[in-house]
């Protein structure tokens, strides 16, 4: 018998821990004790850069792209952080809200050589907790103990990598009747991962044949647009719209997914957005903020259909991507529907972006 968590379980705790600025052992093959530059304290900062003089920043190569400093990593960069680094050094490198004010942050000086498989995982790790995608990494000896001995989580880097690489299985937890305002013949489907991530959601519209092609709409959470009406994004409306959609045809499903700013969470969103006051597009933004121009798994939806009971789709969108990605995960596409709503003076040029930087269809 054990009550100990497994790898899944530890992530979880990992994630919780980074986001309150508690570091994590990653055991591979350079062992560290990695932490958030996000969430560092200056305290535990002294006590990290203490440790060792072959602590050092890891950045993804858009941020160091940005930053002018050389990847040799290839995805990513290992900066070598100053004798004298404090928090404001580490975060003013970490995120790009005073690039504008504060060009030159260097010499940013990169490490090169040697195996990065360790600092990669714990790339990926904050990026899974909605962090910015920085950590300052510092190597060690006998991980296993020294996670042991300050009470931190430890994760063998071959055992979780492929987990934070896959998409986590998802379990429907409950269904129940909800009357809408655009069908009384509403039902709301919950599904929860295995790892402990945001619950999804699908909402189906009547009651559609699953040996027929299902009116469906793969919409990422939005709470600017879907909640509060934003005028920068198209959102709101296009939930709206396919809503509508459906409820004239009297069945559908809209798969609601929480994948907030293309998968990297409201507050890296909202970061995205000040950055954009600055004169940068969205894809512009979020590559200064390290990431990927999207960084959401659009195969979820195509899991939570095939759980359903639905093998063809009419999918609402204007993003191949989503047709490309449904069909790759099983589910036929049988029609792409157009989407086109919610222009105003606000999002034109994001729009207008999305179209000649991100596929998306006129």
């Amino acid at each position: 018998m054990s009550f100990a968590p497994d790898q899944n379980e530890r992530l979880a705790r990992a994630r919780a821990d980074l986001r309150m600025g508690v570091p994590v052992v990653i055991d591979g093959p350079q062992p560290l004790v990695i932490a958030a530059a996000e969430t560092l304290d200056p305290a535990r900062l002294a006590d990290m850069s203490a440790l060792s003089n072959d602590a050092h920043l890891v950045v993804t190569e858009r941020r160091a792209s940005t930053l002018k400093a050389r990847a040799y990593d290839g995805d990513l960069a290992r900066l070598i952080l100053p004798a004298d680094v404090d928090l404001a050094w580490l975060q003013g490198v970490a995120d790009p809200a005073s690039d504008l004010m504060h060009p030159m942050k260097g010499p940013l000086n990169a490490l090169r050589g040697g195996d990065v498989a360790t600092q990669r995982v714990g790339i990926q790790l904050v990026k899974s907790a909605r962090l910015l995608p920085a950590v300052i990494a510092v190597p060690i000896e006998n991980p296993g103990e020294f996670a042991g001995r300050h009470q931190l989580v430890y994760l063998p880097a071959p055992d979780v990598a492929p987990l934070l690489s896959e998409r986590s299985p998802l379990h429907p937890v409950i269904s129940a009747r909800l009357p809408l305002e655009v069908s009384e013949a509403g039902r709301l489907h919950i599904f929860r991962p295995d790892d402990g991530g945001e619950e999804h959601y699908a909402i189906e519209i009547g009651r559609p044949d699953r040996a027929l092609p299902v009116l469906t709409r793969l919409h990422s959470a939005c709470f600017t647009g879907d909640l509060m009406g934003s005028l920068k994004c198209d959102c709101g409306p296009q939930l709206r719209a396919a809503l509508a959609h459906m409820g004239a045809e009297g069945a559908g499903v809209l798969l609601y997914m929480n994948q907030e700013g293309r998968g990297i969470g409201l507050a890296n969103k909202m970061r995205a957005y000040a950055l954009q006051d600055q004169g940068f597009d969205t894809v512009e933004a979020n590559h200064r903020l390290g990431f990927e121009d999207d960084e959401r798994d659009f195969r979820l939806g195509s899991d939570i259909l095939r759980s359903m009971g639905f093998s063809k789709a009419r999918l609402l969108t204007n993003n191949p991507r989503k047709v490309e990605m449904m069909q790759l995960s099983g589910i036929e596409v049988t029609e792409r529907v157009p989407l086109h709503v919610g222009e105003n003076h606000h999002n034109a040029a994001y729009l207008a972006t999305k179209i000649a930087k991100s596929g998306h269809l006129k």
